[in-house]
């Protein structure tokens, strides 16, 4: 993997389990574990995406190929949005007392690692 998708990847799991801690003392168990919930939807979501667009990127004989590489990036965001969606709605249905808003910060904490690494990159 490459060490700047390890770096998000990393840092996304790491603010989800300090939001899920800070989601505890705050609201306890159930607000803790919305939070990992959300967190997890992003990372998984991002984890797919890498697997996808990264497979993607190359032609056959193993060299990267800007037809290919868009193709890839194009699938990796499908299955993003894909796993997205339906963690979303695994844990509404599967979930019922769910607490929205550490769920949506502990989702919304894998954006903000995300462009990070963009502005960390420049």
């Amino acid at each position: 993997m490459h060490p700047q998708v390890r770096w998000i990847i990393g840092w996304q799991a790491t603010t989800t389990l300090l939001i899920a801690m800070v989601a505890a003392v705050q609201g306890g168990t159930n607000a803790a574990l919305s939070a990992l919930a959300g967190g997890s939807i992003g990372v998984v979501a991002n984890l797919l995406y890498v697997w996808r667009a990264m497979r993607l990127s190359v032609n056959e004989a193993g060299k990267i190929d800007p037809m290919h590489a868009y193709r890839g990036q194009a699938a990796g965001e499908a299955y993003k949005f894909a796993a997205t969606l339906a963690g979303f709605v695994l844990v509404f249905v599967g979930y019922k007392s769910v607490a929205p808003i550490p769920l949506f910060v502990g989702y919304a904490s894998t954006f903000v690692i995300y462009w990070l690494a963009l502005a960390r990159r420049r």
